[in-house]
């Protein structure tokens, strides 16, 4: 059986070092007023592409770094050691084991994409596939914030961001109205790996700014938005009465 190390995450360079934010155009504290700050909210970011030099990568360190600016906790997962779905019996892969940890500790993700062919890359997909909806009667993703951004080496798509946003769907999570795509990936950074000032940046501390809104929005209330009949059902666990939930008679044992 495997054991969960937390060794597959991305340390940050510079993680409070953010020469393209002006900050006197950014709210230390978007959420202030929506919810409970404290704890800090917990985000984990996905990324597309085993690269030296990912874009996908930088987006996410980039995004990694305003989150922590806006006061919450970032996990960056580094899926280089992640086996294909099925490929290790039982999924029992000490990087499968990490990957859904971490997603169950996060109460929103970022997903960023290269489009490769049109669509989202292998790797991409890989990552997502190994998150169940359902594991050890817990729900990795389900009631998390999520969004989705991408990179592209030509002109602007949503192709990707669209197909993440399909997925996101489909893993019961709520993903957020605003997303970023970044074409031309390859002109947007420095020798650094930083982002440059451009429209594309803005778009990502907007994305960023709008997360951390949505989670805090629905931290008390993600438990019950994803409250189902037929999980009940399967569950044997009778809802309420009227007159019980108001305490005045017994809820009868299940």
């Amino acid at each position: 059986m495997t054991t969960v190390t937390f060794e597959r995450l991305r340390h940050l360079a510079d993680p409070d070092h953010l020469p393209t934010l002006k900050a006197q155009y950014a709210q230390p504290k978007p959420a202030a007023g929506l919810g409970d700050l404290d704890p800090p909210p917990r985000i984990l970011l996905l990324y597309g592409s085993l690269r030296e030099r990912s874009y996908s990568r930088l987006v996410v360190e980039e995004a990694a770094r305003l989150l922590q600016y806006f006061g919450c906790d970032t996990r960056i997962f580094d899926p280089s050691d992640l086996p294909l779905p099925d490929q290790v019996k039982d999924d029992d892969h000490p990087a499968v084991a990490e990957l859904r940890a971490h997603s169950l500790w996060s109460e929103g993700q970022v997903w960023c994409s290269p489009e490769r062919h049109g669509q989202i890359t292998g790797i991409m997909k890989t990552q997502i596939d190994h998150l169940p909806l359902a594991y050890k009667g817990m729900r990795p993703t389900q009631g998390r914030t999520l969004a989705v951004m991408q990179v592209s080496a030509g002109s602007q798509s949503f192709n990707s961001v669209n197909t993440l946003r399909i997925l996101g769907r489909w893993m019961r999570m709520f993903t957020i109205p605003n997303q970023s795509s970044v074409a031309k990936a390859y002109e947007e950074f420095d020798d650094a790996g930083r982002m440059k000032p451009s429209a594309y940046y803005d778009r990502i501390v907007d994305v960023v700014e709008e997360l951390v809104r949505f989670t805090v929005l629905m931290r008390p209330h993600a438990a019950h938005l994803v409250d189902r009949y037929s999980e009940r059902k399967d569950r044997n666990e009778p809802v309420a009465t009227p007159a019980e939930a108001a305490g005045l008679v017994s809820k009868p044992a299940a």
